[in-house]
């Protein structure tokens, strides 16, 4: 039973981790492909929800984790 929560978990944080790698490259993209300050700051403020939703999943696949490894 406690497995299945520690694999969940683990699931959860990749994919968590994935988004993050998104946000993360997205960002150097538009860094790199020379916007003006107004646009670059638009791309970033676009991608921010993604990073907080992004990093929320992997925070709530951590704990799930060791709550699956604690009680098991």
């Amino acid at each position: 039973m406690f497995d299945i929560i520690v694999w969940a978990g683990t699931t959860l944080s990749l994919a968590g981790l994935a988004g993050l790698v998104w946000c993360i490259l997205r960002v150097h993209k538009a860094r790199r492909s020379g916007l003006s300050d107004e646009e670059l700051r638009a791309t970033v403020q676009a991608v921010l929800p993604w990073n907080l939703g992004a990093l929320f999943l992997s925070v709530l696949g951590l704990m799930a984790v060791i709550v699956g490894i604690s009680l098991g």
